[in-house]
């Protein structure tokens, strides 16, 4: 997360599934959702009560022997619909053999990008 958003809820290491809250925001802000993981598998997020979920597949760890260093998969997400300023609950589902941590952030909407015209006639 950048110096524009501001932290509303952690979810430090955890093995497995898991659920946590995280407090209302501003009405019009983005709720962000920041995950890391590692070990082998795919987590399954789910944010309601905005009903948003993704998935998340990680990798295993590898150990480096001389700088001791591993690897993680990482994914940031912001969601700007209806409903995102209210308070709610995360939920991961996992196997025992994926570690994960979670920020959950609250933050101005960044703005979409305009397609890129490809060209075609119609």
């Amino acid at each position: 997360m950048d110096d524009s958003e501001t932290v509303v809820a952690r979810h430090g290491e955890t093995r497995g599934g898991g659920t946590f809250e995280f407090g209302e925001g501003e009405k019009g802000d983005a709720l962000i959702i920041a995950v890391r993981c590692q070990g082998k598998g795919e987590i399954k997020v789910s944010v309601k009560p905005v009903n948003v979920g993704f998935p998340l597949e990680c990798v295993d760890s590898e150990a480096s022997t001389s700088t001791s260093t591993s690897t993680s998969t990482s994914t940031y997400n912001q969601v700007s619909v209806a409903g995102v300023e209210k308070k709610g609950t995360v939920s991961v589902q996992a196997p025992s053999s994926v570690r994960w941590s979670m920020t959950i952030g609250r933050g101005e909407p960044e703005q979409a990008e305009a397609p890129e015209p490809s060209g075609e006639a119609e």
